[in-house]
């Protein structure tokens, strides 16, 4: 059984490798860049030798390259999106991780269904040329504030919606990075889409969710008032070491990427510290370190 590897999520600028080599010593065990529309001026090319640089002299590692953007539009930045996705492609050997992760993009106005056909459009070639080079692609989870009827950004939030999307492009090295967060602001229980879609998350965000039910039964779940908050993992609803077993009974061998600068408890100045709790909490989940049998044959039963 493979150790899960719990790290975080890194914003890509100009000073990502400072910013990943200051956050090693606390104990993260893996880096996944993201980068919002545009690459600018800190781009794959750009970060790879400063974040090789960082990682250097410690076991720590690069877990996905993530361009997020909306590919399936027509305008200059759906296209900027779709070339920023084939050049994450090419780079992510050259970082040693072969997972590129973004939202699926959306026909804004559309329903899901009227979506489908530009999906399979913009993915099935980008899942056949990250195919030729050994790459995985993963879909967001967040529904990005869209629906079944409406919506922009992101298609992949709920499993009516990935129906839908594998039956279109149904390749092996298309799946989901998935978090329990998305599925339980639609109330939705996320831990039986952990035996039935296990096998298509490629990626876990470390995210968790405060459900505030007693809001719901008041004010509904369209109403003003907000019906859950994000949370680091640790401080929201979720047992993760029960959401850490199943993903280890379903034969997960990925990572978790804490996502931060949600928690509207532990932000600003108290980012890292959820950050850090939230990293802690997690190891302790998966079972704590890792310690090898002295002894096999003394503990066996015969």
């Amino acid at each position: 059984m493979q150790t899960i590897s719990v790290g975080t999520m890194v914003r890509s600028k100009t000073c990502t490798p400072e910013y990943i080599k200051s956050l090693i010593p606390y104990g993260f065990e893996c880096f996944a860049l993201f980068w919002w529309q545009n690459f600018n001026d800190a781009g794959p090319d750009k970060l790879l030798k400063p974040v090789q640089d960082a990682l250097k002299g410690s076991n720590a590692f690069i877990s996905t390259l993530t361009p997020f953007g909306n590919p399936m539009e027509y305008d200059e930045l759906a296209e900027i999106a779709r070339k920023n996705l084939y050049t994450a492609i090419d780079y992510a050997e050259a970082y040693n991780t072969d997972l590129v992760t973004a939202f699926t993009g959306r026909v804004r106005g559309k329903s899901i269904p009227d979506n489908i056909e530009r999906f399979k459009e913009v993915w099935a070639p980008l899942a056949e040329y990250a195919a030729k080079k050994k790459v995985r692609l993963a879909f967001e989870n967040c529904p990005m504030s869209g629906d079944w009827n409406n919506g922009d950004w992101n298609i992949a939030f709920n499993p009516d919606c990935w129906e839908l999307m594998f039956e279109a492009v149904p390749a092996e090295n298309v799946g989901l990075q998935w978090e329990p967060c998305h599925q339980m602001g639609q109330m939705i229980d996320p831990m039986p889409q952990i035996r039935k879609w296990g096998h298509k998350f490629f990626n876990i965000h470390g995210k968790d969710a405060t459900v505030r039910h007693d809001i719901i039964r008041k004010h509904g779940t369209k109403g003003k008032e907000i019906i859950a908050w994000h949370r680091f993992p640790g401080f929201g609803d979720s047992n993760w070491t029960d959401i850490i077993s199943e993903l280890r009974l379903v034969g997960y061998k990925g990572t978790i990427d804490i996502e931060g600068w949600h928690d509207p408890i532990y932000r600003d100045d108290w980012e890292m510290t959820g950050q850090v709790h939230s990293l802690n909490y997690l190891k302790q989940c998966r079972g704590g370190e890792f310690i090898a049998n002295p002894v096999k044959s003394a503990l066996t039963w015969n």
